[in-house]
């Protein structure tokens, strides 16, 4: 071949370089660029918490944390295999606290596990120590981060947790009820036979037994759900809410006695939640976070619609609520109040 002959040979395999990189480009670009995530907890929850975010390209760094060295090192290494297929992110799990460095996100998921018939509540005290000798460490290693509870009781911990770490009440915020609103839609959804996009209604208060639907303000499309017909038959009368309200509640309960944990839903919805905080979405959630003087509740952590942005909780929505509704929420406060107390004079 003579030297021409090599010289297009050569601009051709660069043309081919070229267009592979060009291919790779809209996959990389799907993801938060120079963003971190670190989970605290290797167990059932914060793994898929670390699935969820890896599959779906929430950040570019996800950091496993958790005292069990060969179990971390094992999750992050199973992660880390597959990520050939979800865009390459960097994926590293050590029992040394100093892997959680400079992250932008941390997501709490170790604490004490929730046996079958025990209430969240019950789990405040135990979890409480676990957060004390924890959160002082995790915020030096990142004190500009956003941290997320997912350790249940967790809006008592996400209480417990701003008041050790100091850090301003929109940056310490928990999963609340995401999860709760997902479980609704979807039983909203499957009784209309309508899509989940269509179902606007959410659960607020307590991530716990406290909870309660919006029903005042739930709609499909733009339809109130009381007024929502098929055929001219009521689809949702108020007996039809009320089992959907306990239906949601107990939910957790059905799947903790079934195989011993959540953990599939809740890793992909605070993996949703991550999401938003980090592409600065301005969405809204019903996260749980510590109000001030909202529906007269000052100092407890609720979950109500929230807007959520770079900087955690940008504004909690001032939702229109029945008086039911109201006395609903002041419960809720209450109770989770209560829990509260009985730690706060250890921290």
């Amino acid at each position: 071949m003579d030297g021409s002959g090599v010289g297009m040979v050569a601009e051709s395999q660069r043309h081919s370089c070229r267009a592979a990189r060009a291919l790779v480009k809209p996959q990389e670009s799907h993801m938060a660029k120079g963003r971190k995530i670190s989970v605290v907890g290797a167990g059932a929850v914060g793994t898929a918490v670390a699935y969820a975010a890896l599959i779906r390209q929430v950040a570019n760094e996800i950091a496993l944390y958790d005292i069990n060295t060969p179990k971390v090192e094992a999750e992050a290494a199973d992660l880390a295999h597959g990520s050939h297929f979800t865009g390459w992110p960097h994926v590293s799990g050590s029992s040394d606290i100093a892997v959680t460095s400079g992250s932008d996100i941390v997501v709490i998921t170790a604490g004490a596990k929730q046996n079958p018939g025990q209430s969240r509540l019950e789990l405040v005290r135990d979890n409480a120590r676990i957060l004390k000798a924890m959160i002082p460490k995790l915020v030096e290693a990142s004190p500009d981060a956003i941290f997320i509870l997912v350790t249940n009781p967790c809006d008592v911990l996400t209480m417990v947790a701003q008041r050790i770490s100091g850090l301003p009440t929109s940056r310490v915020i928990s999963s609340g009820t995401v999860l709760d609103s997902s479980r609704l839609r979807r039983l909203i959804a499957d009784r209309a036979r309508i899509s989940t996009a269509s179902v606007h209604a959410s659960i607020i208060g307590e991530h716990g037994d406290s909870e309660f639907p919006m029903w005042s303000v739930a709609r499909i499309g733009a339809v109130p759900i009381a007024d929502y017909r098929v055929n001219g038959h009521q689809v949702f009368p108020p007996d039809v809410l009320d089992d959907l309200a306990h239906q949601v509640m107990t939910s957790a309960y059905k799947v903790i006695a079934g195989k011993g944990a959540t953990n599939f839903a809740i890793g992909l919805s605070a993996s949703r939640i991550c999401e938003a905080i980090l592409r600065d979405e301005h969405s809204v959630q019903p996260v749980s976070s510590i109000l001030h003087g909202q529906y007269g509740i000052d100092g407890v952590a609720l979950s109500l619609p929230s807007v959520l942005g770079a900087s955690g909780v940008e504004q909690v929505l001032d939702t229109p609520l029945s008086e039911d509704e109201k006395a609903k929420l002041r419960a809720s406060a209450d109770a989770i109040l209560n829990s509260f107390k009985l730690v706060e004079k250890e921290l």
